[in-house]
């Protein structure tokens, strides 16, 4: 009942701000524009489009938000109104009241606000779909930024991702194109990252790996945690001074080179990819800033990092190749890497899936970024993957998620930059780190610790290979023997009484004929 009570609230919604009218006024079949015309009967909108979508996004909720901020960098795929007004819900969504913030930090640490902070600010300086930021100072001068989750998040998550999986059921018993995208899975791997995203303590430990990690980069800052002053509710770290990189103007005017800008967004999302297998996965603008300030001019500022993703040195090998591959144009061994992954069947024709490959990705090389639409290349080769039943691998979601914000962030940042020859030199490094001597040099000196255990223990293990069976061993193996030479008697004797039974049927036959 909880699950058609929601069902109904977005539908109801969704009628509500026209959003069914939005849908299906882009197409051009008459028998469609008179549904639309049916349905639109007795409602008038006078909202701007993209105005009715991004306050539907906010009364459906925070999932719903998650999904309008993704949309809201892909300017090449959607209006620049409705673009512009899905920016809006990367930090203002409307904040919670400010006596709830300072009752749940109060609950959370058992003190008064006025204990904890010298100076703490009502107003709340971000308010995204999972929490809301205020800034204030501690007793000790330090200026810091609080983040405090909204209440009640849990359930309201909780109901709409159970009404995914119910629709994403639905969805793979009708469709067989569906089925190959396994929404199922995918919904389950989002379940799991927004719940993570939900624990405060998980998000103050995904930054300070990716503090550790990017510290000798020189590219990015990353708030570092106070962690006497974090639990799974409220979280307070050190506050970041920074343009948010959605002004352009102002940081043209403060002096940042834009273009190489986008040239260390691209370096930072390889190497978290790559290098470190652990990586950002919620990179839309409403999360970056860039610093100003003389020591780290220039700089990324990265916020908010509840949602990150891992890969596995399996999945960072083949993505890696994959992407070498691509940039050599060597289609052939991109469709190979696919049948060895067993991301499609292993008696698909290799040559076949190549030409599918070449045809739609190599009209898209040799241009600049704003003429290539990543979307748009993911979308054809999909379609053309369909007749190979390439199956979607639901651990890499995130990735293609993050992909896709890097490729709009970039788009925004420098129109010129070419993503591919930004990478390319990247990627090969990288690969002939994992593969050449220095590769080696490295996962030697991982394993050595092992190998300090084992190699004193190993005369003593070659000494009781070579000697001969202990005799309760040597026992033990004459018995099997005995009973297996017992159970090939009876077999024989089973199989001559089966033949004697059969050539006296038919001795008998033939008698009678």
């Amino acid at each position: 009942m909880r699950h058609l009570a929601r069902l109904v609230f977005i539908i109801f919604t969704v009628l509500r701000f026209g959003l069914d009218e939005l849908a299906l006024s882009g197409f051009r079949q008459r028998p469609i524009r008179l549904f639309v015309r049916l349905i639109t009967i007795g409602r008038r909108f006078d909202v701007a489009r993209g105005v009715r979508l991004r306050l539907a996004l906010e009364k459906l909720g925070p999932i719903f938000v998650k999904f309008g901020q993704v949309l809201s960098t892909r300017r090449d795929l959607l209006p620049a109104d409705v673009a512009d007004e899905l920016a809006l819900l990367q930090d203002r969504v409307p904040p919670f009241p400010t006596p709830v913030a300072v009752a749940l930090v109060e609950h959370a640490f058992g003190r008064p606000i006025d204990a904890l902070f010298a100076r703490f600010e009502p107003e709340p300086v971000a308010s995204a779909s999972i929490a809301q930021v205020h800034f204030a100072t501690l007793k000790d001068g330090r200026e810091v930024a609080v983040k405090v989750l909204r209440p009640g998040m849990l359930a309201i998550i909780d109901d709409d991702l159970s009404l995914m999986r119910t629709l994403a059921r639905w969805i793979e018993r009708f469709s067989a194109d569906a089925r190959r995208l396994k929404p199922r899975e995918v919904v389950a791997e989002f379940d799991v990252y927004l719940h993570d995203e939900l624990d405060l303590v998980r998000e103050a430990a995904n930054a300070a790996q990716l503090r550790r990690n990017m510290e000798g980069l020189a590219l990015v800052e990353i708030p570092e945690m106070y962690w006497d002053l974090c639990t799974p509710n409220v979280i307070v770290m050190e506050r970041m001074n920074g343009v948010p990189i959605s002004q352009m103007q102002r940081l043209r005017d403060a002096g940042i080179d834009i273009k190489k800008l986008a040239r260390d967004g691209v370096t930072i999302f390889f190497t978290q990819v790559f290098r470190d297998g652990f990586f950002h996965a919620d990179m839309h603008p409403g999360n970056i800033q860039v610093s100003i300030a003389p020591l780290t001019f220039g700089r990324y500022i990265a916020l908010d990092f509840g949602i990150v993703g891992t890969l596995t040195e399996y999945d960072k090998e083949y993505l890696a190749q994959n992407f070498v591959a691509f940039f050599r144009r060597d289609y052939k061994r991109v469709a190979e890497l696919h049948v060895e992954s067993g991301w499609v069947p292993p008696a698909t024709r290799v040559d076949e899936l190549e030409g599918a490959i070449r045809s739609v990705c190599e009209p898209h090389f040799d241009r600049p970024l704003k003429d290539i639409s990543l979307g748009q290349v993911l979308l054809r080769l999909f379609q053309a993957s369909r007749r190979f039943n390439v199956e979607i691998q639901p651990q890499l979601v995130l990735l293609q998620k993050t992909l896709l914000n890097v490729e709009g962030l970039g788009r925004q940042l420098d129109p010129e930059l070419d993503l591919w020859n930004t990478a390319k030199p990247f990627l090969e490094r990288w690969m002939n780190d994992q593969i050449g001597w220095r590769g080696l040099l490295e996962r030697l000196k991982n394993e050595a610790p092992r190998y300090v255990q084992l190699i004193p223990e190993l005369p003593r293990l070659l000494h009781q290979t070579l000697q001969p069976a202990a005799p309760s061993e040597a026992r033990m193996l004459e018995a099997l023997l005995i009973e297996q030479r017992r159970t090939n008697r009876l077999l024989q004797g089973l199989i001559w009484c089966v033949i004697g039974f059969v050539a006296g049927a038919v001795l008998t036959y033939i008698l009678h004929a």
